[in-house]
């Protein structure tokens, strides 16, 4: 087993990325992630890479697109307005069919907002926060570990299916420190004959391109995405269920809530109500499956966040509406504590105390 370091969120995010072969960051530091670019900014000239602080977030994200053409590993790191700046470059590259990683360290909005932790971003990481038809494989790490085992995971499935992917983190995780065993250095080798790297004379010119201006064209590349799509909502969602199979109560929750509200499903079982959390590691591809099991067994769905609400418009729609849903929910960078979570799952079970 490999050995433990004591690590922050941040700091393992980019040691991962290094390690699953990523040689080029652009970035630009905002708060809570300035870790992460600091330790590239550290460990790229060292390692033959490249770390650039662009001088905006839309010049990074643009960076990323160039280098992403060229098939190499890439990533950029950013908080929520960093992330909102740069959509437009995201939906480029979306369009333009490339791999590469987003990492969202969020934090408190809308606007400047706060420095401090939030979910909020979910509508804009899930929905397609840029312009067009087009989804983000997106990975939400609830542990220190996590943040670097989905860093690896994220690379590889971004080159697979040849889409961005994004790690959409709260700002707890990026600060939090625990120990974590990182993953050894990849041998990157995919395959990747649409690249940008001169042809040498010895095949036809690739073209990497987003621009479309017959309408039958860009439909048929819409469409022929969408089947990709499938593949991965088929292949990749990913979620983890605790105490779920007698449930009651189930309790959806990602990030830091999820593990607040695991000590809450354990409060609850110590008081006789059999609650059980559903845990989302993709939120896109949403666990649907899950949830719409559990809608056929248990009472009410919980649904807990660092937002006014979001994630609890795909619970509703995974669960068909057929058991009730409710919402706990602190913002502004307000964690729900474990006792927030408790009174939910005793009003939902019927008052048990």
């Amino acid at each position: 087993m490999a050995e433990k370091v004591l690590m922050k969120g941040n700091e393992a995010i980019a040691e991962a990325a290094i390690r699953a072969g990523c040689l080029h960051y652009f970035g630009y530091p905002i708060t809570p992630q300035t870790e992460l670019a600091a330790y590239m900014a550290k460990r790229m000239p060292k390692i033959g890479g490249v770390f650039l602080q662009a001088e905006s977030e839309i010049a990074a994200i643009n960076m990323v697109y160039g280098v992403a053409g060229t098939g190499k590993r890439v990533m950029t790191s950013s908080s929520s307005p960093g992330v909102s700046l740069k959509q437009e470059g995201i939906s480029y590259i979306a369009g333009a069919d490339l791999p590469a990683l987003i990492v969202n360290v969020q934090r408190g909005g809308p606007g400047l907002g706060s420095i401090q932790p939030s979910q909020s971003d979910y509508f804009q990481a899930t929905k397609g926060g840029g312009h067009g038809d087009y989804h983000l494989i997106v990975l939400t790490p609830s542990s220190v570990q996590e943040m670097a085992d989905l860093t690896a995971l994220a690379f590889d499935l971004a080159d697979k299916y040849r889409m961005p992917a994004m790690l959409l983190a709260d700002g707890t995780m990026g600060q939090m420190m625990e120990p974590v065993s990182l993953p050894e250095p990849s041998c990157h080798t995919v395959d990747k004959p649409w690249a940008v790297t001169g042809t040498k004379m010895q095949r036809p010119h690739n073209i990497i391109n987003s621009l479309y201006l017959q309408p039958e064209e860009l439909e048929q590349t819409n469409l022929a995405r969408y089947e990709r799509y499938k593949e991965v909502e088929a292949n990749e969602t990913r979620w983890e269920e605790y105490l779920m199979d007698d449930a009651e109560i189930a309790v959806v929750a990602f990030g830091i809530a999820a593990r607040v509200s695991r000590n809450a499903v354990n409060a609850a079982r110590k008081e006789g109500i059999k609650a059980g959390l559903i845990r989302p590691i993709t939120i896109w591809p949403f666990p649907k499956a899950p949830i719409a099991a559990a809608a056929d067994k248990v009472k009410a769905f919980i649904s807990v966040e660092l937002s006014m609400g979001q994630m609890i418009e795909d619970v509703k729609l995974a669960s068909e509406c057929k058991k009730p849903v409710s919402l706990v929910s602190r913002c502004g960078g307000i964690i729900p504590s474990p006792d927030q979570v408790l009174d939910a799952i005793r009003k939902s079970a019927g008052g048990n105390e």
